[in-house]
């Protein structure tokens, strides 16, 4: 009979136990749901279009006026807001494409592309053979006034000028090795690159097959009208410190995204949207208590390199990158016609950023956002000093991506208002000051499949 009473005993201890432990993951539940709706209710996809289509009247390319025109439009939102904002200039060395330019074989003209930091010039000249324009390629070459012929690959383009520079080419035509027309970059400006220009794979086989059977075409390259000059760009900044001084956790969550386009696209999505979502969010957390330091920030010049975030990650003391916990990059966040929300990590693993959203992403849409490998825009600077960073992008990217008709008009607010949802709520998983909701509060624990594929959209 004693037996028995133990038994019952125990069984009832163990019932009461278990049912409290119930109610306690049900108050928990019910108190993160809670918290979470504080961010969802307050989330307008339609003030994050206004501020898009203020954004997107015109181009706004690193260095013009018009760049400077939206970092103030940015700085005077954060400080309407109750921000100290500040708009942080910084020097870079810009370039003006060609006003024009040309190319022409034994009097025929052909079709060609520049590249970003060719130089200015005229040259005509015969056109020789220089392989892939390696050093070992032109070693035995007789090039000295030249115009040398060069295939994609294997070196980078800048590479490929210098070397047919250093042996005393006049100039080069880079062609492809692939369908399509070749648009790249030198990389940088160099006082030692001379005129250069691309062609189609089936233009540069048909140029290499005249100079194979011995006939020493002659070609003119012609450049006119390209810049390479100092230019002024500018990062605007906003933090909004811990709600409370004393136990705060004294981590660091920054939201990002550039506000610069490309030369002749008015950038509604690329990247006015996440421009105008980090100006949403802004206005979202103003208000809201949280533990962790919140910086929100636009960074200038990201179409020419990734300056603005490069020179803001450059800048942060060791003890801020030790207490950044997670950078939230948001780029191309809104275009209709782009494909599924993604996110990108520089080298295609899981951290705090992603393992928070596909937590969140769960909670809203039912399955987490899948994550791959992809670099190109400003959460690259963060991951290479150490930072947990991804981007968040629709992938695939839409066809009038870097170009005249990136307008308002394509820009959806539905897919405005999941991603700033998904990433609100996972930053407030992560800032809000209640130490037992989150489930990563301080580690990440989070796993779901991500995709291996490399994807280059920016």
């Amino acid at each position: 009979m004693k037996k028995t009473v133990i038994s019952l005993a125990v069984a009832t201890s163990l019932t009461l136990s278990f049912t409290s432990v119930q109610a306690s993951t049900s108050a928990n539940a019910s108190h993160h749901q809670s918290s979470e709706q504080k961010v969802l209710k307050k989330i307008n996809a339609e003030k994050i279009y206004q501020d898009i289509a203020y954004l997107s009247k015109k181009p706004r390319v690193a260095g013009t006026e018009a760049e400077r025109e939206a970092a103030t439009f940015v700085q005077k939102r954060l400080s309407k807001l109750g921000y100290e904002s500040e708009v942080e200039p910084f020097t870079f060395t810009g370039y003006t494409p060609a006003a024009s330019f040309s190319l022409s074989v034994n009097g025929t003209g052909y079709s060609p592309t520049t590249f970003t930091y060719s130089t200015n010039g005229n040259v005509t000249a015969e056109i020789v053979d220089g392989g892939l324009g390696t050093k070992d390629n032109l070693a035995n070459k007789d090039v000295t006034g030249k115009i040398v012929l060069v295939q994609r690959g294997t070196i980078t383009f800048g590479e490929k000028v210098l070397n047919a520079a250093e042996k005393g080419a006049a100039a080069v035509i880079i062609f492809n090795n692939t369908n399509g027309e070749l648009n790249g970059t030198l990389g940088g400006a160099n006082d030692n690159y001379i005129p250069s220009l691309a062609v189609t794979k089936e233009e540069g086989e048909k140029i290499l097959t005249s100079i194979q059977k011995g006939e020493k075409p002659s070609g003119t390259v012609k450049i006119e009208g390209a810049v390479v000059s100092e230019r002024t760009s500018y990062n605007v900044t906003a933090a909004k410190p811990s709600t409370f001084k004393k136990k705060g956790t004294n981590d660091i969550i920054v939201v990002g995204a550039h506000h610069d386009s490309v030369a002749g696209a008015p950038g509604a999505n690329d990247d006015a949207s996440g421009t105008a979502m980090v100006l949403e969010l802004a206005r979202v957390f103003k208000t809201l208590p949280t533990d962790t330091e919140l910086r929100f920030v636009t960074f200038g010049a990201e179409e020419v390199g990734l300056l603005g975030s490069e020179h803001y990650v450059s800048e942060l003391s060791e003890n801020e990158k030790n207490r950044i916990v997670g950078m939230f990059n948001l780029d191309m966040v809104g275009s209709r016609d782009a494909g599924d929300l993604v996110m990108n990590t520089a080298d295609g693993t899981p951290n705090l950023v992603t393992e928070l959203a596909q937590a969140s992403s769960t909670r809203l849409n039912g399955s987490p956002t899948p994550f791959q490998a992809g670099g190109r825009s400003d959460h690259v600077p963060f991951a290479e000093a150490g930072i947990p960073a991804a981007l968040f992008i629709h992938s695939p990217s839409e066809p009038w991506y870097h170009t005249p008709e990136d307008t308002l008009d394509k820009i959806s607010k539905e897919k405005l208002q999941d991603v700033a949802e998904i990433v609100g709520t996972a930053i407030y998983d992560r800032s809000r000051p209640d130490q037992q909701g989150s489930s990563v509060k301080k580690k990440a624990t989070f796993k779901a499949p991500h995709l291996y594929h490399e994807q280059d959209v920016k």
